[in-house]
């Protein structure tokens, strides 16, 4: 037996009052497309306290108007909300969530193959799409690689890191599958933080060899998720604010 889902809401009368449910996935919406650097951050933080202390779909919508769904160049309105699920991939499980790895792996050419400093230093951060083989050179300075935003040209990802009497830094998310496995000569590489990798996680392996200096590998919190623990306090505040507005 199968059980079909309703149909999505219409919003036809833009007077109708809005639900929490409706509030929280306008905020999600916002939340990916400031992920996708759609929006400031200081655009964002209007926009999701506009959300929360929406009362209408008329004051809802508008807020995602312009903003196409997540990994797509279509504009999408509040109205057709529920096909944003349709442009992502399907968990194995059949379970109808996103799978934010599958999403991120082999859907775009690598927009970085490599990295050199000498005597300064280089970032890698953000939104980039790492390739297969991506190689740093250091000489005396600095790098810093940052994965927990990124994207992979493929499954396997080797990072080759070069370094002369300096360093570079390799920031990774927790649920990352990250094997080190350098050689260091009065220097060396080495690995902090916990985690434990999820299910269809790319495989990447930092390697190289480093003189004098070193490469280190860190596991830490996404900054979205970092935003998302802190957008649940600020939620928790407004919330209690449009609670003593009804009042009044």
């Amino acid at each position: 037996m199968t059980s079909e889902r309703p149909d999505p809401p219409t919003y036809a009368r833009p007077d109708t009052r809005a639900s929490d449910a409706e509030r929280e996935r306008v905020a999600e919406r916002l939340r990916e497309a400031m992920a996708e650097g759609r929006l400031d951050m200081e655009e964002f933080d209007q926009r999701l306290e506009a959300a929360y202390t929406a009362r209408t779909h008329g004051e809802l919508a508008p807020l995602v108007r312009d903003l196409p769904a997540p990994g797509t160049t279509t504009d999408v309105a509040l109205a057709t909300d529920s096909s944003v699920a349709g442009h992502g991939v399907r968990d194995s499980a059949g379970t109808g969530e996103v799978s934010t790895w599958q999403s991120r792996i082999g859907r775009e050419p690598a927009t970085s193959k490599g990295a050199f400093a000498f005597w300064g230093g280089f970032r890698r951060r953000g939104t980039w799409t790492v390739a297969r083989k991506f190689t740093t050179a250091v000489l005396m300075g600095g790098g810093e690689i940052d994965l927990r935003e990124a994207r992979f040209e493929d499954r396997d990802v080797v990072i080759r890191c070069f370094t002369i009497m300096g360093g570079v830094h390799v920031t990774v998310p927790p649920d990352l599958d990250v094997e080190v496995r350098g050689f260091g000569l009065m220097g060396g590489f080495g690995e902090t933080g916990e985690g434990t990798a999820s299910p269809g996680s790319p495989k990447v392996i930092v390697t190289g060899f480093a003189v004098m200096g070193g490469v280190g590998v860190e596991r830490k919190v996404r900054e979205s998720e970092k935003r998302r623990l802190k957008e649940e306090r600020k939620r928790e505040k407004l919330e209690k604010k449009a609670e003593r507005k009804e009042l009044d």
